[in-house]
């Protein structure tokens, strides 16, 4: 088995020497990599010294020196929204013609919904990933003279991954206008997030090349975070609507929402335990306060569908190598 590292020992941009499971692998290969002179290729070295200078944080950067026309990145989800603890990954690609035109920018999406921005095929929809020559109000597009790769990624981070997903949707201004937007954006996070936790078992079970031993590590490191939320989910003093620890009154968590945190709890505790996640006893079982349930769960995740199976795999025999 492989030494798995602690989080803060994983540089958040390297250049690693081959690609091999890349979205954009096989497009078309240009000549960025083998043309030193050309006008993409510069540009992109420069770009690589500045995320290697100015990365925060939560954003990890993976090069390659074999295909630089190709990135990958990691934004890690920001507290105060739904993707708290998750990862997200995006495949990148420059054309040819850089930075003329804006780089390709594919999600790794493991067919759920977790954004109206962010599409289930992994298509990303965002206007600084579109060159026109329109310029809306407060609306970011590319600058071929001072738009860059780093700008994308934390673009993506503050205007995608952010804490109300649901009004990224152009369609929920109808809601405000109206005053009705509360209850729906509420029940947009609680299915935002059971979505988030169901790409935490996909890539633990299939962590993207180069970052294999960081998934593993961070969510042993999240694993206690992530449960104890769960507990306070359904207890009544935790909302995903902000992550924000309130009063000694309840907040607002939908009974559908508890419902689903009982049907995944101990799904997330066996992955965590088998993936060398350490818990005390109190992590052990989940208890709910006694109230009517109702069946349906935000995630769209039946009992006699995606649970059993997951659960299969999980107790089935597998090597971290």
């Amino acid at each position: 088995m492989e030494e798995i590292k602690t989080t803060n020992e994983f540089r958040n941009f390297e250049v690693v020497p081959h690609v091999s499971d890349h979205h954009f692998l096989n497009k078309s290969r240009d000549s960025i990599t083998d043309n030193p002179n050309c006008r993409a290729h510069k540009r992109i070295m420069e770009e690589w010294e500045t995320l290697e200078q100015n990365l925060p944080e939560s954003i990890y950067v993976r090069v390659y020196k074999n295909r630089i026309d190709l990135m990958r990145a990691v934004i890690v989800g920001a507290a105060g929204t739904p993707y708290h603890n998750g990862l997200f990954f995006f495949d990148i690609a420059f054309p040819s013609n850089y930075p003329q035109h804006p780089p390709m920018v594919n999600f790794t999406s493991s067919g759920l919904r977790l954004n109206p921005n962010l599409h289930v095929n992994g298509e990303v929809i965002m206007s600084l990933l579109s060159k026109s020559e329109i310029v809306e109000e407060n609306c970011e597009t590319w600058d071929p003279s001072e738009s860059t790769s780093l700008q994308v990624l934390l673009s993506l981070q503050k205007h995608i991954l952010n804490k109300e997903p649901f009004y990224n949707d152009p369609r929920a201004a109808y809601f405000r206008r109206f005053n009705m937007d509360g209850d729906s954006s509420r029940a947009y996070n609680e299915r935002v997030y059971s979505f988030t936790c169901h790409l935490t078992l996909y890539l633990m079970l299939n962590p993207p090349t180069d970052f294999k031993a960081f998934v593993i590590r961070h969510f042993c490191d999240r694993a206690p975070a992530i449960l104890s939320a769960f507990k306070e989910y359904v207890n009544g003093s935790l909302s995903v609507e902000n992550y924000v620890r309130m009063s000694s009154l309840p907040v607002k968590v939908s009974p559908k929402f508890k419902e689903w945190v009982k049907d995944f709890y101990p799904l997330m505790f066996q992955m965590f335990t088998l993936f060398g996640a350490s818990f005390d006893a109190s992590f052990n079982s989940l208890e709910l306060p006694s109230e009517p349930s109702e069946s349906h769960n935000p995630g769209g995740i039946k009992k006699r569908g995606i649970l059993p199976k997951l659960m299969k795999v999980i107790k089935s025999s597998f090597v971290l190598d």
